[in-house]
């Protein structure tokens, strides 16, 4: 009796992981959805609060932009518990570690995983990111757990869900007989409220975006959760964070009792070695060596040791290698700026930092893109060179900048976009409207059309129209009205280029020119 209801409180104790797991998933999920419009310009919660629970975020985007972020407080209390407690963050609270939990079933490594050839690659990784953060380079938007999970889901796998889930109440809509519209609606107005995106969105980038984040879970066949083991830079600091916790599995020293290896087998991250050595850095306290211990020897207690030796499996030519990277990989990427001017079509959201310091702080999450109502900001691929990859510009022909939305500057988890009043947004310039005469139908063609200066939201129009008696393709006189830009007036926002009925490129186009954060420019 008393042995069955040890295992039971055993196995009670993963119960409480797996519980906190699928509960912090939850969360990350109820958050994900909720960062999107609801017919408010309001957001109510903190929607981007895994990223400010990041110490890997805060400590590149500190170190790349030389200022202390106040957003990213959170991320202090997160390393201090781990200094106390482990590496817990990793196996209670971590959604891309719980998904690859949940995946493990459906992609079961090909060997026994074993082997730990590649567990430093973690943390020469890191010190790389951190190495280039402090001279002006950000690369932990491309390497960060949370920036790779968000950015896939609403790039590639959220876009995806809303067309596909659509796909069968629009067929009903259109070809079904009334009674199947009359069910099929008040369904589709329930998952619209609750699990589907407000709108279809398309994203630029989003194959891309969703084959890395699904070469994570690909990662799987090699050995379980080998993202988290050997490449996660996140979880190398967090490790290191842990190296002296207080809260170690006892006895530190597997038993292996009666040649008994079942926690060296069970433990995911293959923390316990051949020799029954306990790495507090790779150890994520998932407690499944507690549940598995037929012995019931092992226990996580509070006691002060010393760490254990070799657990990180740094080599000096490593170290001296991933830091000689961090040093040159600055100046690799920036020499294509250096070399090169500005990109004109390279359009900032509103509330933007200065270029330099906007790069060093976002982390290529894509929370501004999804929170974007009209799908204006986009994924820029070479505009700002290769360390802007990821980042957000404004593509005015697929949306525009909504004048009364400040959603962008809300969500955004560094202050890359600062958070802005309405009637501060509505006064910067992301750039300047200006015309193609050669393809605009009143200065090219005598054709009249009127669009752009409707479509301007301003309320002293930045589109103002001028009358004009021009001669038509045909040879007759018409009075057309023309349009033509008030500089002064245009803040860039993209709707006069958006609604340009031409096809293909629109006849009025914006560009960065004269933007408030570089009026020179």
């Amino acid at each position: 009796m008393r042995e069955g209801g040890e295992k039971k409180r055993r196995a009670g104790l993963t119960r409480w992981r797996w519980l906190s797991q699928v509960l912090f998933l939850v969360l990350f999920l109820v958050l994900f959805r909720r960062t999107d419009y609801s017919g408010s310009d309001e957001l109510h919660s903190a929607v981007n609060i895994f990223f400010r629970w990041d110490p890997l975020v805060a400590g590149a985007a500190v170190l790349a932009s030389k200022s202390l972020i106040a957003l990213l407080l959170p991320a202090v209390a997160v390393a201090g518990l781990t200094a106390l407690l482990g590496r817990f963050f990793c196996g209670w609270v971590c959604p891309l570690g719980t998904c690859l939990d949940a995946a493990h079933g459906l992609i079961a490594p090909a060997g026994e995983g074993r082997e730990r050839r590649y567990r430093s690659y973690k943390y020469y990784l890191l010190i790389i990111i951190l190495t280039a953060a402090a001279f002006g380079v950000p690369l932990v938007g491309f390497f960060d757990p949370f920036s790779l999970l968000v950015r896939g889901l609403t790039l590639a796998l959220d876009p995806g869900l809303f067309a596909a889930a659509s796909w069968p109440f629009d067929f009903a809509y259109q070809r079904g007989p009334d009674w199947l519209t009359g069910l099929s609606e008040p369904l589709y107005g329930f998952l619209k409220k609750t699990v589907l995106p407000y709108d279809q969105k398309v994203f630029t980038l989003a194959l891309l975006s969703g084959l890395i984040l699904a070469l994570v879970f690909a990662f799987e066949r090699l050995e379980r959760r080998f993202w988290c083991r050997n490449l996660c830079p996140l979880g190398a600091l967090l490790g290191l964070c842990a190296r002296r916790a207080p809260l170690k599995m006892q006895p530190g020293r597997a038993c292996k009792a009666q040649g008994c290896t079942s926690c060296i087998d069970l433990c995911r991250m293959r923390a316990i070695d051949d020799d029954g050595r306990v790495s507090p850095e790779a150890c994520t306290l998932c407690l499944d060596c507690i549940e598995g211990c037929d012995q019931g020897l092992i226990a996580f207690k509070f006691k002060a040791t010393k760490p254990a030796p070799a657990a990180v499996g740094l080599s000096r030519r490593g170290f001296a290698s991933a830091t000689a990277a961090g040093l040159t990989l600055p100046l690799v990427l920036k020499a294509r700026a250096i070399t090169k001017r500005p990109d004109p079509l390279l359009v900032r959201p509103p509330g933007a930092l200065a270029e330099p310091e906007f790069l060093a702080r976002c982390v290529r999450c894509g929370e501004c893109m999804k929170v974007c109502i009209n799908n204006a900001l986009q994924p820029a691929l070479l505009q700002a060179g290769t360390v802007g990859l990821f980042s957000p510009v404004v593509v005015s022909r697929l949306g525009s900048c909504a004048y009364n939305c400040t959603l962008c500057g809300q969500v955004c988890p560094t202050g890359a976009i600062a958070r802005l009043p309405r009637e501060v947004k509505q006064q910067v310039r992301i750039g300047r409207a200006g015309f193609d005469r050669d393809r605009c139908l009143p200065w090219a063609k005598g054709v009249p059309c009127l669009v752009c200066e409707e479509m301007c939201p301003l309320p002293d129009k930045a589109i103002k129209l001028r009358e004009e008696r021009v001669a038509t393709v045909k040879g007759d006189e018409v009075l057309v009205k023309r349009p033509y830009v008030v500089d002064e007036l245009c803040i860039g926002c993209g709707a006069c280029e958006n609604k340009c009925p031409l096809p293909g490129p629109a006849a009025v186009q914006v560009t960065s020119e004269a933007e408030s954060r570089n009026p020179e420019s």
